[in-house]
Parts: structure tokens; C-alpha cells; sequence
């Protein structure tokens, strides 16, 4: 029986995909937590929550894993993240089929999801040979003074629902070329697919042969799980991928015992739509940044700023894009806006809408959708909300699938409204105009950790550090030297003469 004759049974298509994916059933029944697909709103599995004490025992087992880790070279910790990569590979359609039962993603963002998994990977095994530091100028002579960079420690990784694997691969698969070992909160709205990585990891471990045991591990739970996790001093780093409100829980706990918070909070991204875009481009580029993954992206588009020249001729277009866009079950081949993630998602969701409308915004879409054997499911059309001025309820960040669109005469107005929010992840602007383009990307622009031109803020690929800034937390994940916050750096200095010269020009002789 194929994956698409079993529409409408998320659990039963669940069992299935888990069972190839080698996880046990012991550890998706039983247990106290339920577990519900957005897909049909049904319960698919119940798992077990850790312990606080449980917690701690997995640290303690991580902990002595790294400290074997450490010792082995990079270049064959790369080789354990290739077989990972290689076992991503062999089982992506399960995967993916996986996130999209327990995220709603639809079928092409949840392959896209994996497939940012095996990019991370191979992009690490490439870092495992290029952990380099420097050689540094010395005033002392017969000296030698370097950088270099050794392994952390555990790494503790908090995700969230809306990128339920990717996220870990980003921090995991560099922290395993760095000589480090995990341990993995999941949401405990997705565990099912963090149990699924940690069986295909535990495939790769076994081809490697001499891995350590205990290297990853997933720990199951809400709060308190997540709160041993950031309190234990055998972690010297926490990645914690959520709410601004979750982060001001995370951070001063963690700088409370000195430890390292990489932060990547919320994110409340616009674009700017100039006089010279082309609309065809910027049409689609919208679309999607804001109703790619019913809007629960961190990165999603949820304000639109639009020259007044192209305003009038620009919306009508995007109206008729909201109003006909495939919502619907996302295993359905065609469907575009799968479901919200919940029905507190949905209530967040109406009282902005109130909001809006209170502060004389005009709504398009924002119904709830009716989808044939999903009774218990959220489905809801993406909003589009015409607005004269920033409001209050355009400035706070709400996870759903609601686009404001304000009209701007001047480019500097423009820049300034975007970046007078709170939040600063990501940003693009629509232009063919070079000195509109250089401008918002320059000093003087968006004050983004992200600023794209003639793309959505959406879509980022691993190469690049992702992150922002402000209530963004600041943290830098994936690309570019995003590898350095899972080391710690040493300066080192060597004296290889027989003379003791002091820096500074400081005698002291005895």
C-alpha cells in the first residue's frame, strides 16, 4: 500500500513511516504525552517525557562521549556527519513524509526541509578540514603566537515546530565536526520526527564504527525538560530556536552560570516593493515568503511596504493570489497552505485580525477552511490586511499566515518603518533601481541580520550565517564562521629562543 492510498489516516501512515524509520514503538506509545498531526488533528503516538533527572544522566552520557570525541580528528568526525548525510539521503521521502504528518508542511517545503539536512552535512564534512585559526604578529622576537580552536563541549539544542529536523542538522552537524556532542530538545509538539533523526544517527554511528556512545541524544518534554537542559553545568552552549519570550526565559539562566546562549527568536520581517520592481517577480516572491508554511515561518513576510506609483495596479494582483491559493490537506498533490499548527495558533491568529480591524485595517481572506476529513484540523486562508499606518498590531509578531500592506512615498520612510520594530531578522527589497538596492543593504538600511534584493526574506540557504538582531537574539547558525560559537579559541604564544623578552617593553629581571 502506497503513502497516497492512506490520505485521511495520519496515524496509521505515521506507524508505518516510523517503523522504516527504525524507531522503536516503545518509544512513540505509552508515554503520557500525546502527540496530534495538524494534518487531520488526530493523536498519532504518546511519548515518553524525561525527567529532570533523566535529563541530567543523558548530559552526564554526552558529556563522557565528547570527551572521546574531542580526540578523535576532524577530518574523521566529517566522516560520521557524511554517513549521516548519506543515511538523510537513503530515507528522505520517509522523513519528509514524517515532518509533514507532524508539522503540516506540505510535501515540496518538507523534502526542502531534509534536503537542508544533507546540505548542512555536506557542508560540514567540507569544515571538518578547515578549522583553522591564525598566525599572529608577535613584538617579541624568537616567538610564535597562533589561534587556534578546540572543541566546546554538549551542546544543547532547543527547536521548534515550524522547522522541526533542519534546525538541529544547522547546529548539530557543525558541532559534531567540532568535536562536540548534543543533546536535542525537540517542541514537544514534534517529537516524532527528533526521534526519526536520532535513529537514522545511530545507523550512521554504526557504519563509522568507533563512535562514542551516547553522542546524541533526544530528551522528550515541555518546560522543565528544556529548563535541566539550560541549567546543567556540563553545557557550555545552548541553541534555542523559538519565541523573544522563550529567549528572555533561555538567556539570563544561561548568563546567570556564564554558559553561551545562541539565540533565534522572533521575527517580524518586511519588503519593500520600489518603483522600478518587476511585478511578475515580486508576485511570486510575496506569495510565497508570506503564505509558504501557512505563514509559520520565522522568516515569513508578514509586513509590505508599496511605492504609491505601483500600489493600486500591485494589489488587486495580490488579492486575487490570496484568494486563490490551494488550502488544504498538504499531502494532497496541489496544495500550497497546509494547516495551522494548532488551535491556540488560530485564536492568535483571530485576535490579530481584531486588532487590525480595531485600528482600521481592512481584511481580505483570514476565514477558516473546511477540509474533507480533517474535522479536528485548523485550516484557515492566509489574510491580507491593507493598513494606513504601522500600528501596534503590525509591530508584534504573530505566527500566522497575516500580511500588512502599507504604502510608502519615500525610501528613506520606507527603511525606517521596517526597522521600527522590535525584532530584526529579515528583510528584501523589489527594485531595479542599483542605488535603491545598495542603499538598503548598506549602513543606512535595513538593520536585519538578513537584507535580500529582488527575493523574499524568506528561504535562506546554509551557506550563509542565518540570524538576527534585536529581539531576534542575535545568534548566527549554519554558514559562513557560524562554526566558531561550537569551539572555544585559544591564543597561543611559543618562545623558542633562549631569552626572555616581556611585551611592552616590561623588565623584570630577578
Amino acid at each position: 500500500m502506497t503513502l497516497q492510498t492512506k490520505i485521511g489516516s495520519a496515524a496509521a501512515e505515521a506507524a508505518e513511516v516510523l517503523e522504516r524509520l527504525g524507531v522503536a514503538a516503545p518509544l512513540w506509545t505509552g508515554g503520557d504525552r500525546p502527540v496530534r498531526s495538524p494534518v487531520t488533528g488526530e493523536v498519532v503516538a504518546h511519548v515518553h517525557d524525561a525527567s529532570p533527572a533523566q535529563v541530567a544522566k543523558a548530559i552526564d552520557a554526552a558529556h563522557g562521549a565528547y570527551l572521546a570525541w574531542r580526540n578523535v580528528p576532524a577530518p574523521r568526525r566529517g566522516e560520521l556527519v557524511r554517513l549521516f548525510g548519506q543515511e538523510l539521503r537513503a530515507a528522505k521521502a520517509d522523513l519528509a513524509r514524517l515532518v509533514t504528518l507532524e508539522a503540516g508542511k506540505i510535501v515540496s517545503e518538507a523534502n526542502g526541509e531534509v534536503q537542508e539536512m544533507i546540505d548542512i552535512c555536506d557542508y560540514a564534512v567540507g569544515l571538518s578540514r578547515q578549522l583553522f585559526g591564525l598566525t599572529l604578529a608577535t613584538e617579541r622576537p624568537d616567538h610564535r603566537m597562533m589561534e587556534t580552536w578546540r572543541s566546546l563541549g554538549v551542546v544543547g539544542v532547543i527547536s521548534a515546530f515550524n522547522f522541526p529536523v533542519a534546525v538541529w542538522s544547522w547546529n548539530a552537524a557543525l558541532a559534531f565536526v567540532c568535536g562536540d556532542a548534543c543533546v536535542w530538545k525537540p517542541s514537544e509538539k514534534t517529537p516524532l520526527t527528533a526521534l526519526a533523526v536520532q535513529s537514522l544517527f545511530e545507523r550512521a554511528a554504526v557504519l563509522f564504527g568507533d563512535a562514542p556512545k551516547n553522542l546524541s541524544a533526544v530528551v522528550i518534554g515541555g518546560r522543565e525538560v528544556g529548563e535541566a537542559l539550560v541549567d546543567h553545568p556540563k553545557v557550555p552552549l545552548v541553541s534555542a530556536t523559538g519565541s523573544t519570550a522563550m529567549g528572555r526565559a533561555v538567556g539570563p539562566r544561561l548568563a546567570a552560570r556564564f554558559a553561551r546562549a545562541l539565540l533565534e527568536l522572533g521575527g517580524n520581517n518586511a519588503a519593500i516593493v520600489a518603483p522600478t520592481a518587476d511585478l511578475d517577480l515580486t508576485l511570486r516572491g510575496v506569495a510565497f515568503a508570506a503564505m509558504g508554511t501557512a505563514g509559520q515561518r520565522c522568516t515569513t513576510l508578514r509586513r509590505l511596504f508599496v511605492h504609491d506609483s505601483l500600489y493600486d495596479a500591485f494589489l488587486p494582483r495580490l488579492k486575487a493570489a490570496y484568494g486563490s491559493v490551494p488550502v488544504g490537506d498538504p499531502r494532497q498533490e496541489g496544495t500550497l497552505v497546509g494547516p495551522l499548527i494548532d488551535a491556540a495558533s488560530r485564536q492568535g491568529m483571530e485576535q490579530a485580525l481584531a486588532d487590525a480591524k480595531a485600528a482600521g485595517g481592512r481584511v481580505t481572506g483570514g476565514e477558516l477552511v473546511d477540509v474533507p476529513g480533517c474535522p479536528e484540523a485548523v485550516y484557515a486562508r492566509p489574510a491580507l490586511v491593507e493598513m494606513a499606518v504601522q500600528a501596534d498590531v503590525v509591530r508584534r509578531e504573530t505566527f500566522a499566515p497575516i500580511l500588512y500592506v502599507m504604502r510608502y512615498s519615500d525610501l528613506a520612510e520606507a527603511i525606517r518603518l521596517q526597522n521600527d520594530v522590535p525584532q530584526g531578522l529579515s528583510s528584501s527589497i523589489f527594485t531595479n533601481d542599483v542605488r535603491e538596492a545598495e542603499l538598503f543593504i548598506s549602513e543606512r538600511g535595513s538593520d536585519c541580520g538578513i537584507a535580500n534584493v529582488n527575493i523574499g526574506p524568506s528561504g535562506a540557504e546554509i551557506g550563509g550565517a542565518f540570524g538576527g538582531e534585536k529581539e531576534t537574539g542575535g545568534g548566527r547558525e549554519a554558514g559562513s564562521d557560524s562554526w566558531k560559537a561550537y569551539m572555544r579559541r585559544a591564543t597561543n604564544t611559543v618562545n623558542y629562543g633562549r631569552t626572555l623578552p616581556l611585551a611592552q617593553g616590561v623588565e623584570f629581571d630577578v
